[in-house]
């Protein structure tokens, strides 16, 4: 009987993952990662929607322990916090300073699920690890590769892009097939406590917060000119540069006039620049070059395939090719809108994910366009 350690979070998904386990006949011990300590990060103010400030993550802890002891299964605790301060929250935060938009799911599953947390498995004599993904994985060439999940309005293989392809044959999805409603109808038969669970949507392992207020803690804010490229004049003021992203239209707080849409920002001027309704062309590109590109199925170069470019997006058409051995340019066959860098390009052949890394430059007609809307802000009336 094989040994399986499953990453138990406190959630539906992970939950009716580890049942389908005990189900099939493994033998099943599961494990909640403790990788953010509240008390002891500048962040903790309590959240608003638990009662006496109960620490989101030991509430978690708390859901997984009911869901274990209901299941009949053994729960570790481990502890983490500082693996994922070093790996994950750390460039999170450098990313935001040079004025990105990082993933932190995907940092997260590289450096923790699919590493950390491997490790620790291994350590403990466990052969194989299992996770509540909604991801499978398949044979290509006698390798294990990963694919698509069946549900595709829950497909999540886009946040597993950066992890090792060599551990792929020790890991199993046991919702790969299977759709979110059915999970919720498992849980509720089983009458589990998490059934009726909401799905998290906060900061991975850190949970929902109010975004700007909890990152002011780390990086705090500045505010600055807002400028609208479109007409070359300053139309508002914002908090912080390094609280938009490309693309973003609410909350940028410019009263009486818009929508404006965020184009781009300068960390340096400490400006934000954005462009009204009938100026969206600005919003779009037509390549963008890939760094720290990430293979995870082995295809001959150059490709027509996939890309998405941010989760939920879908498939966009498009041509890799190899730059050097780091880099990729991607070519999109029609343009894309709001392309963001520091977010991760992830290729897909079909719905085997072949790869993915992060976008380092966004381009249009073979120039930097990050650079043009720098350069249009510059001129104002």
């Amino acid at each position: 009987m094989k040994k399986v350690l499953v990453g138990l979070s406190g959630g539906v998904d992970s939950a009716v993952a580890a049942w389908l386990l005990k189900e099939q006949g493994y033998d099943v011990t599961c494990a909640f990662m403790r990788n953010w300590d509240s008390m002891a990060n500048a962040d903790f103010a309590g959240n608003p929607t638990l009662d006496n400030d109960v620490c989101p993550q030991e509430a978690d802890y708390h859901d997984a322990q009911l869901v274990a002891d209901k299941l009949g299964l053994e729960l570790l605790r481990i502890d983490f916090v500082k693996e994922y301060w070093d790996d994950v929250f750390s460039s999170f935060l450098e990313t935001y300073r040079m004025g990105e938009t990082p993933n932190p799911d995907i940092l997260c599953n590289k450096y923790i699920k699919f590493n950390t947390f491997m490790k620790f498995a291994r350590s403990k004599g466990f052969e194989t690890v299992a996770t509540g993904h909604y991801a499978k994985t398949g044979i290509e060439n006698g390798k294990t590769v990963l694919m698509k999940a069946d549900d595709r309005n829950k497909d999540q293989s886009y946040f597993l892009a950066e992890i090792d392809r060599n551990v792929l044959p020790d890991v199993i999805f046991p919702l790969g097939t299977i759709d979110k409603p059915e999970v919720r109808r498992i849980a509720k038969e089983l009458d589990l406590a998490v059934a009726a669970k909401k799905d998290s949507t906060g900061i991975c392992f850190i949970g929902e917060r109010q975004f700007r207020q909890f990152l002011s803690n780390y990086l705090p804010m500045k505010p600055g000119k807002i400028i609208n490229i479109s007409e070359h004049k300053e139309v508002g003021t914002h908090k912080g540069v390094m609280y938009y992203t490309i693309g973003q239209r609410k909350g940028l707080d410019i009263g009486g006039i818009g929508p404006f849409y965020v184009v781009g920002k300068s960390v340096e001027r400490n400006e934000l620049y954005v462009t009204d309704e009938a100026h969206q062309d600005w919003l779009y590109s037509d390549s963008c070059i890939v760094s720290g590109y990430n293979v995870m199925a082995d295809r001959d170069l150059p490709l027509a395939c996939a890309a998405k470019f941010r989760y939920r997006q879908p498939d966009q058409k498009v041509t890799v090719s190899r730059i050097d051995e780091d880099r990729m340019l991607v070519t999109f066959d029609e343009p894309v809108r709001s392309v963001t860098c520091g977010q991760e390009a992830v290729i897909y052949d079909q719905d085997v994910l072949i790869g993915g890394g992060k976008i380092e430059k966004v381009m249009k007609n073979g120039e930097d366009l990050m650079e043009k809307v720098r350069e249009e802000g510059k001129i104002l009336l």
